[in-house]
């Protein structure tokens, strides 16, 4: 009996590029195993050629504690629920919104807490979602104007109180209680100087062991180089930088080559090891313009985002939206991952 080799596709519209993780393969081998092996190898190799994008583990991350009052009437989920979803790698609580030149931090989670400086009820929550194996962020700053590093001093301040009251763990208690995250994103913009958020960023990452890591994020505008940011993100500390091609026309969607344009800059000039698309996750969250419908993100944005080796996934702003929208990160999650293939390394 002769081997048959079936390879089919999962239904995808015509017009998207179809990742090699998309692929269903099945091998029936009979009486002669080396050639039907070769057979396969050989597919997979022109399946994996045909595909014009499949470098690294591309993941989703998304913002989570900025619920929306409004006549939509949609709660934003609970932290725990967003990471049941299975489909968040990341997930980055926003905001620690008032600190720095001597104040008192605060954050500002909208509703889920009902306190600015203590919130214990989310202590279980972060546990659970550490075992399920989320990365967990706290973000500073957002588009208030309450924080502010004024000197050396007042950073290793801020730095000294986030790793305590956040990362440090038992027998350390802090605002969210016991609970332990697993590093700190930056979206201090719009606010404050900018003249020590470099030391900053080396005061965090001081604390870090091996067996103890502090990871950074920064969140910049697409422009490069990000006014707010770009000093910090200079220092080559950061781990991920999420740049937000939205409401900025230049290097926003629907103008490709303005994205594509600025992509490259920012996955070339700087030496953070990964970059994520931060893309809004519904079209009232980006007023002046960038939301991206899933058909166009895989047809038109992904092939060029995830070509090149930095490509790390996409970050969304934020879960009110992804609700709103009809959980926009379950339609786009598997194209975000697609590179999650058999040649996957």
């Amino acid at each position: 009996e002769n081997e048959i080799l079936y390879i089919s596709h999962l239904h995808l519209p015509h017009f998207m590029p179809i990742p090699l993780s998309l692929f269903l393969v099945y091998a029936k081998m009979a009486s002669s195993p080396p050639s039907a092996s070769m057979k396969l190898l050989l597919m997979i190799g022109i399946l994996a050629a045909s595909v014009g994008y499949s470098n690294g583990d591309g993941k989703v991350a998304i913002y989570w504690g900025q619920n929306v009052e409004s006549e939509k009437h949609i709660q934003e989920v609970s932290l725990l629920e967003t990471c049941e979803t299975g489909i968040f790698s990341y997930v980055v609580i926003a905001f620690l919104d008032v600190f720095g030149n001597g104040k008192t931090p605060q954050f500002d989670l909208s509703n889920h807490c009902p306190s600015s400086t203590s919130c214990p009820e989310l202590a279980p929550q972060i546990a659970r979602c550490k075992e399920l194996g989320v990365k967990l962020l706290l973000s500073l700053g957002g588009g208030g104007s309450g924080f502010n590093i004024t000197s050396a001093e007042d950073a290793w301040t801020v730095a000294d109180y986030l790793w305590w009251s956040f990362l440090a763990g038992d027998p350390f208690v802090g605002p969210f209680g016991p609970a332990v995250l697993d590093g700190i994103d930056f979206a201090m913009v719009g606010a404050g100087t900018t003249t020590y958020y470099p030391l900053f960023a080396r005061y965090l990452k001081h604390y870090a062991t091996e067996d103890h890591p502090v990871l950074l994020t920064a969140a910049p505008q697409c422009f490069y180089p990000d006014y707010w940011l770009g000093s910090a993100i200079r220092t080559g500390l950061f781990d991920i930088v999420w740049p937000q091609f939205y409401d900025n026309s230049p290097c926003q969607y629907p103008n490709v080559e303005g994205l594509k344009e600025y992509w490259n800059i920012w996955t070339t000039e700087v030496v953070t090891p990964t970059f994520f698309l931060g893309l809004p996750a519904a079209p009232e969250t980006a007023p002046s313009g960038g939301y991206i419908p899933p058909e166009n993100l895989t047809s038109d944005v992904l092939p060029i985002a995830s070509d090149l080796p930095k490509y790390g996934g996409i970050l969304l702003w934020n879960k009110y939206y992804d609700q709103l929208n009809g959980n926009y990160s379950d339609h786009i999650k598997l194209f975000a991952r697609e590179s999650n293939s058999l040649l996957s390394y």
